[in-house]
């Protein structure tokens, strides 16, 4: 059986309502370690993260250079600090908004193992559900990405690529295969008013002061969740990590503004928002296999 590391960065989770404890905790149970680059917080992040008192978990202090704004580098460089450190056979990363499903664990062991003696295959790409202004409303639209890699072999020189969404191996695409699993992306889920910080953090990763001062400050929360023509109910179940946190308290919101939306939509926005609907071609991160 392949040995699996896990990595994940994380700064100011808790300030910002990343459910980051859940992301690590639903990736133990693959991994023989897990190599958390934790930045410069300020909000006791770290504590919790030592708090898990798990024997296969590394802490790495890290201090985010602020000055890397440009394409969120910054979160690709603490990207690689953490796959750098790790030892095993594939690496298995998670951004702190995102959980693993355990009901797909099964099919991830076996995607690892027919996948690690092909050297043809550099990683494993996985499904994707986003959760968008609560935890039963979803993004089906064709501008969210559908699928991403998220377990990748070690020793390959494979590096995070950009805003650490995508990697690269000599400055090209990798290849990957099913993993046959999901990754439930939580990023657009937290409580609106957290969202809206949430939001201003991000772009504070890709754009200077003035432009944060110009485009976030003052806007009322509804501005915030503005990607409304293709939400649909989700109706599957959660990864059972998530428990603690899922609840129906923004259901009604989100939905408001949508209902809102779409009695205002123009006519332009109707035909962009059938557009996202259609399944055409994505953009992807990686080539696939096969």
């Amino acid at each position: 059986m392949v040995r699996v590391s896990g990595a994940v960065i994380i700064r100011n989770g808790v300030k910002y309502g990343y459910p980051f404890i859940e992301s690590i905790r639903s990736i133990l149970p693959l991994c023989d370690e897990v190599v958390i680059a934790v930045g410069d917080s300020e909000d006791g992040t770290r504590d919790k993260i030592g708090a898990l008192n798990d024997h296969r978990i590394r802490i790495i202090d890290t201090v985010w250079d602020m000055t890397q704004r440009t394409g969120g580098t910054v979160l690709s460089e603490q990207t690689n600090i953490a796959l750098r450190a790790c030892t095993g056979d594939w690496i298995f990363y998670i951004q702190s908004d995102e959980a693993a499903h355990e009901q797909d664990f099964e099919n991830m062991r076996a995607a690892m193992d027919a996948a690690d003696n092909n050297a043809a295959v550099d990683g494993l790409f996985f499904e994707y559900v986003h959760l968008y202004g609560s935890y039963f409303t979803e993004q089906v639209a064709r501008n969210w990405y559908a699928r991403e890699v998220r377990l990748i072999k070690n020793r390959r020189g494979i590096v995070s690529h950009g805003d650490a969404q995508g990697f690269r191996v000599n400055g090209e695409k990798i290849v990957a295969a099913p993993a046959h699993g999901r990754i439930f992306h939580y990023g657009w889920a937290r409580p609106p008013e957290v969202m809206a910080q949430k939001v201003k953090s991000f772009h504070a990763l890709w754009h200077d002061d003035q432009w944060i001062k110009d485009n976030c400050d003052g806007k009322e929360l509804e501005a915030y969740f503005s990607d409304l023509g293709n939400l649909v109910e989700y109706r599957g179940t959660h990864p059972a990590v998530m428990a603690g946190l899922i609840n129906r308290d923004a259901v009604a919101f989100i939905m408001s503004l949508r209902q809102r939306y779409l009695k205002q939509r123009s006519l332009r926005r109707l035909l962009k928002d059938y557009m996202r609907s259609l399944p055409l071609v994505r953009h992807s991160n990686f080539k696939k296999h096969g």
